[in-house]
């Protein structure tokens, strides 16, 4: 049987053992992480990816649905939400198809929550949990994030999007380039792509792509192919492929 892996993020040491205790009940549920603030769990989800997250809504440095958002609704994994919060956000969270329990919870509560998430797994894989995290954090329309989390070393920092220049794929990682200085993140560019906004990101090469408001000009290079030269004098090379979807925007 393969195991479920759950990640939990709760700031409250009793309701993070309430879960783990409710989900130990469970022989094919393995716990990959315990997270204690939102900044953990946002920086702990997609380097484990798991396949569902009991996610606190009120928690220190990052709260429930700006780990969503930071995450971003495509990439975010199945969720149920562990709350306090009063009934009109508990039908907002059941209109998007969205699970939650109630603290404090009892069993019966808890396994059906689980339950739920079990079918929302299946929802993931067609997309549509994304879409409906999507709607839940802001309307009917996406809207893109302003920054980005990267890792350095222990630590977690925030890069605003307005500052980054390029992106370069490498293998299952995104090298984030910013103010003269390079980040990690993990994923493809085809998923941070679809994450950000066309109308300033856009691809120049099949493992690249850059930022037009850093785009100072663009040169001429060999067999149709061109160079992007940024602000910062860095030069991204443009294959003849994708030429025009930088041209067009600077025309």
């Amino acid at each position: 049987m393969t195991a479920l892996r759950v990640l939990i993020a709760d700031d409250e040491p009793l309701s993070l053992d309430c879960v783990r205790l409710a989900l130990a009940a469970q022989p094919d549920v393995e716990i990959v992480a315990e997270c204690t603030d939102g900044l953990q769990a946002a920086e702990a989800i997609p380097r484990l990816a798991p396949d569902l997250v009991f996610l606190d809504i009120r928690m220190p440095g990052l709260d429930g649905f700006g780990v969503i958002e930071t995450i971003g609704p495509a990439r975010m994994p199945p969720v149920v939400f562990v709350t306090a919060y009063d009934q009109h956000a508990l039908r907002a969270f059941s209109t998007h198809a969205l699970d939650y329990v109630l603290k404090p919870f009892d069993d019966a509560r808890f396994a059906a929550s689980l339950g739920h998430a079990r079918q929302q797994i299946g929802l993931r894989r067609d997309g549509e949990l994304g879409r409906r995290l999507a709607a839940l954090l802001q309307g009917t329309a996406a809207r893109p994030p302003s920054r980005l989390l990267v890792r350095r070393g222990e630590a977690s920092c925030y890069v605003d999007l307005d500052h980054v220049e390029s992106l370069a794929a490498e293998r299952n990682y995104v090298r984030i380039h910013h103010g003269g200085t390079a980040d990690l993140v993990r994923g493809t560019l085809d998923q941070l792509l679809s994450e950000l906004d066309p109308a300033h990101f856009v691809r120049v090469h099949r493992s690249s792509a850059v930022n037009l408001a850093h785009v100072r000009e663009i040169r001429p290079w060999f067999s149709g192919d061109c160079v992007a030269v940024l602000r910062s004098g860095r030069e991204v090379r443009v294959s003849r492929k994708y030429r025009d979807a930088i041209l067009k925007p600077l025309a």
